[in-house]
């Protein structure tokens, strides 16, 4: 793979937080975000002291409780991080420089916190967080910089341990392949399966540490194909070395090798944030997201009169129109659905002519009763298009709840095991025909689903479910004519078994996909958030055992970043001999409030709770609190 796997971990032009990082950084996970948080919640309890007017003992103790803190907690994870180097040669010098960095804004912290000299004449050298007004504020920077790098380049590691264990796979892979003997494939298949566990491991992990919800969503999607092809890979070939001249046998093997490259391939794309051929992977729009984008512009006129054209406009809803085609063109849309859909849409076209008409005379004289008519066509038009909305949803979801019910009992893959083992060759041709109609049928319902998903995450899994339908009914079709060929195979009767699962469990899944579109539309669906883990800690172990409490646990990545930046709370000790200041009316003090309200925002950041929701959120609040 071309692309280096520390550049593509994190460093790009597009972050634009301003505040600790560099700005060629950014954050794609969410075990660095959350690792860094604490680290800025800290730092902040510093910046947020050091104009305060009154300074008790305790006070000053805290601050420098703190100061010692985050010095320490950066010490330590500067000495995992220079580990991580020098097991890793092609990172040891950007990796050298972060810590050096790293270290040195910590230790300058710890000096501008030492307070003990406070008493001491003005004209005293000792500097302080309190006599130095800038300098607390440059090293903070310096250091989250510095410790973003450091967790960037190792988030760096991950994606390499992965692309070796792809490669690993790869090549086993190539090996299953060319095998002509039982007892060399079970040798080979062995290994395999090994490597197999290791690459789900790393890639399961680092699914759900992904920040971005269509590349969890895409991850998910490719490794549900690698675990249920691994066993499709096993039979497929096993039959293929019962049956080598069977041409069907063949069809069926290379089917299940081509589609597993596929997913691997797709795998390191969403790890390396590649875009094969530089080309973005850009689903079509959808009727929902067109929608959605639709009433923002239609409700953006209350705000900007001027902000769009009404050209822009019109093109977009022909843009939604054309695709309720797809529903109005189904042959497996009821005709009830077809004819609303079709109202609807011409009535969406009127209620923009009349949107624009009243828009264009306000553009002119924005009078009073313009306005009011300008918010009734406003509504109007929005109420259309959810009306729309709504419709194209109910013809999706009842079209599907019809199929799968129709199909629960999988009464075509039952007649092809039978007429396979019996050797009817007219049979199965006819029960394949019938095959191939159930999955047009099915492949139907996940392109209409798609279009009300009500999410980007759903949506793909949407576009998983139609090509797996189109995948596994030739599969099974291939499989099903090598049985009826050699009707006494149990190899070739195991493997038909395999592919008529896989189809079963698709349509399973798709019962599930099709109530949590529906949670979506009823708006009953919550995000669940699960953090992760940064690099594995390799085989330094044992020349960091003075480093208690930090413990590198070789089988959680996430103890490295976590336990190395270990730094406790003090930050209340110093909020706690605030409040006891007596001014409490001063403003000074009402800023220093708001900023622990910040801060503690930001500690909420951690446990995927309050309003902070994003790296640019929580970026975006550090800034103002520096300045």
């Amino acid at each position: 793979m071309a692309t280096s796997p520390c550049s593509s971990s994190g460093v790009s032009s597009s972050s634009s937080s301003g505040l600790g990082a560099d700005a060629g950084l950014e954050i794609r996970t969410r075990s660095v975000e959350q690792t860094l948080v604490p680290l800025v919640s800290q730092i902040t309890t510093l910046i947020n002291h050091k104009d305060k007017p009154k300074r008790s003992d305790k006070t000053l103790q805290a601050i420098q409780r703190v100061g010692q803190a985050v010095n320490l907690a950066v010490g330590r994870f500067v000495t995992v991080g220079e580990a991580i180097a020098n097991e890793n040669h092609e990172l040891k010098e950007e990796m050298s420089i972060a810590c050096i960095e790293a270290r040195r804004a910590g230790e300058t912290i710890a000096q501008l916190t030492d307070v003990a000299s406070l008493d001491h004449p003005e004209s005293d050298s000792h500097i302080t967080i309190f006599t130095d007004k800038t300098g607390v504020v440059k090293a903070a920077r310096l250091l989250l910089s510095s410790v973003t790098k450091v967790l960037v380049l190792a988030d760096g590691i991950v994606i390499k341990q992965i692309i070796t264990s792809r490669n690993k796979v790869l090549a086993t892979m190539e090996q299953l392949e060319k095998v002509n003997s039982f007892q060399e494939f079970v040798q080979i298949f062995s290994q395999f399966g090994n490597e197999m566990v290791e690459f789900a491991h790393l890639t399961g992990d680092r699914q759900n540490d992904l920040k971005d919800e269509k590349k969890k969503a895409r991850m998910a999607a490719s490794r549900a194909i690698l675990e249920k092809c691994t066993m499709m890979l096993l039979t497929a070939s096993k039959t293929c070395l019962r049956h080598p001249d069977c041409e069907s046998a063949r069809i069926n093997k290379d089917g299940v090798f081509h589609r597993m490259r596929l997913a691997l391939e797709q795998v390191i794309d969403i790890v390396t944030d590649s875009r094969p051929n530089g080309e973005n992977e850009m689903a079509p729009i959808s009727i929902y997201s067109g929608i959605k984008e639709f009433k923002v512009r239609v409700e953006g006129l209350r705000e900007n009169l001027y902000f769009l054209s009404k050209e822009n406009l019109s093109t977009m809803l022909e843009v939604i129109l054309e695709h309720t085609e797809d529903f109005t063109d189904s042959a497996y849309t009821s005709h009830e659905h077809r004819e609303h859909i079709l109202e609807l849409s011409k009535q969406a076209k009127m209620e923009l002519e009349q949107l624009v008409s009243v828009w264009m005379q306000a553009q002119n004289q924005k009078t009073k009763d313009l306005m009011e008519d300008l918010e009734v066509a406003i509504l109007k038009t929005c109420q259309c298009m959810n009306e729309l909305k709504r419709e194209v949803h109910s013809a999706a979801t009842s079209l599907a709840a019809d199929l799968l019910k129709y199909h629960t009992d999988h009464m075509v893959l039952k007649a092809l095991k039978i007429t396979g083992v019996e050797g009817n060759l007219e049979a199965v041709a006819e029960y394949t025909c019938k095959l191939s109609e159930q999955k047009e049928q099915l492949v139907e319902m996940c392109r209409l689903l798609r279009h009300v998903s009500g999410t980007e995450p759903l949506e793909i899994t949407c576009i998983h479910a139609e090509d797996t339908f189109q995948v596994t009914g030739p599969q099974i079709i291939s499989a099903a004519e090598t049985l009826a060929l050699h009707p006494s195979s149990k190899i070739a009767k195991e493997n038909l078994e395999v592919f008529c699962e896989a189809w079963e469990s698709q349509l399973s899944d798709m019962s599930m996909l099709l109530r949590e579109i529906n949670d979506v539309f009823e708006g009953r669906r919550g995000e669940k958030r699960v953090y992760l883990s940064l690099p594995r800690p390799g085989k330094h172990n044992a020349n960091l055992k003075a480093l208690k409490p930090v413990k590198l646990d070789t089988e959680e990545q996430a103890k490295i970043a976590k336990l190395g930046l270990e730094l406790h709370l003090l930050t209340s000790d110093v909020d706690s001999e605030t409040e006891k200041w007596e001014d409490q009316e001063n403003e000074i003090v009402q800023h220093g409030q708001g900023m622990s309200s910040m801060a503690y925002s930001m500690y909420l950041f951690t446990r995927g709770e309050g309003l902070l929701k994003t790296t640019q959120d929580l970026f975006h609040q550090a800034e103002v609190i520096y300045f």
